[in-house]
C-alpha cells in the first residue's frame, strides 16, 4: 500500500451502526493482512470495548496532553480478529481508547488540524486509520474532517436516520469549503452509503430503500440484513467472521472490505 488512508464513519443519528460497521472494516482489514489504527472518538467508548479494550483518555492524551504514540495505542490481540483453525493474520489493530474527556477535547486544544498532524507521525506505518464518530456534531467533528481522506455513512432505512444522514452530508460539505480554502487539500471522498438492519420482509424497509437508491444512486452499497449475530458478537467483543467464518454476517464484512480497499486507492 502506497500512504496511509484516513475513513470516518458519520452519521447525526445514534444507533445506526456506527460503531458496529467501524470495528469490523478495522478488524477485519487487519485479518486481510493491513496494519490498522481504530480511533475511537465518541465519548462512551463502545469501540474501545467492542474490541475487549477498557475505556480510558487515550484520544484526549494524545491530542490535548501531546502524548506519545506508544503510550495512548492499544493492540488488539490478533488471535480476536482472526479466522478459528487459520494462522494468525499478519496484519494488527491497535485502539486509541475513548472515555468522557473525549467531549472536551475541542475546547482543550486551538488547532483544527491537530490530529492531522500527529497522524501525520505514522503515515509510513499504518494503512488505514479508521475513525469512530459520534452521533452528535461538535467542534471534534471538524478535527475529523480535517484528518479524514473518505467516508462511510451508516444509516438504517428509517426517516430519522435519513435525516441525521442528509444533515452529516450538509456538514462535509462545509468541512470540504474550509479544506480547500484554509488548507488547500481535496475534498473528502464520500466511499458510500451504507444501510444496515435491512429488514427486506417489510415494504416500507424496502420502500425506504428504493428511495435512497433514487437519490443517492451507485453510492448506496447493498444492505447488511438484521442478524442476531451482529448482537453476539457485540457482547463477546468479537468480529462475527471470528465467531461464525461462514455466516452471511461474515461475508457481508469482507464486501464492505473489498468496497473500502477499492474505493480509497482510486
Amino acid at each position: 500500500m502506497s500512504q496511509m488512508r484516513v475513513i470516518t464513519l458519520l452519521n447525526e443519528k445514534g444507533g445506526v451502526g456506527k460503531t458496529t460497521t467501524a470495528v469490523h472494516i478495522a478488524q477485519g482489514l487487519a485479518a486481510k493482512g493491513a496494519k490498522v489504527i481504530l480511533l475511537d472518538g465518541d465519548p462512551q467508548g463502545h469501540a474501545t470495548v467492542r474490541c475487549g479494550i477498557r475505556k480510558g483518555a487515550g484520544l484526549y492524551d494524545l491530542l490535548v496532553r501531546d502524548a506519545n504514540w506508544q503510550d495512548v495505542l492499544k493492540v488488539m490481540p490478533p488471535e480476536r480478529h482472526g479466522l478459528p483453525g487459520h494462522p494468525l493474520p499478519s496484519g494488527r489493530v491497535w485502539v486509541v481508547p475513548s472515555n468522557v474527556e473525549t467531549r472536551n477535547i475541542a475546547n482543550s486544544m486551538s488547532e483544527a488540524e491537530r490530529l492531522a498532524i500527529r497522524l501525520d507521525e505514522l503515515r509510513e506505518q499504518v494503512d488505514y486509520v479508521i475513525i469512530d464518530s459520534s452521533p452528535t456534531p461538535s467542534l471534534l467533528h471538524g478535527v475529523f474532517y480535517t484528518a479524514t481522506d473518505a467516508i462511510v455513512y451508516p444509516t438504517e432505512l428509517a426517516f430519522t436516520s435519513f435525516d441525521g444522514l442528509v444533515e452529516s452530508i450538509k456538514r462535509r460539505m462545509a468541512a470540504d469549503e474550509a479544506r480547500m480554502s484554509r488548507w488547500a487539500l481535496p475534498p473528502i471522498k464520500v466511499l458510500g452509503i451504507l444501510p444496515m438492519k435491512y429488514r427486506s420482509n417489510t415494504g416500507e424497509q424496502k420502500d425506504n430503500l428504493a428511495e435512497l437508491t433514487a437519490n443517492f444512486g451507485k453510492l448506496v452499497w447493498e444492505p447488511v440484513a438484521m442478524r442476531t449475530i451482529w448482537t453476539e458478537s457485540e457482547g463477546r467483543a468479537l468480529p462475527v467472521f471470528n465467531l461464525a467464518p461462514s455466516s452471511e454476517a461474515a461475508a457481508d464484512v469482507w464486501r464492505i472490505c473489498r468496497l473500502v480497499e477499492e474505493g480509497v486507492y482510486v
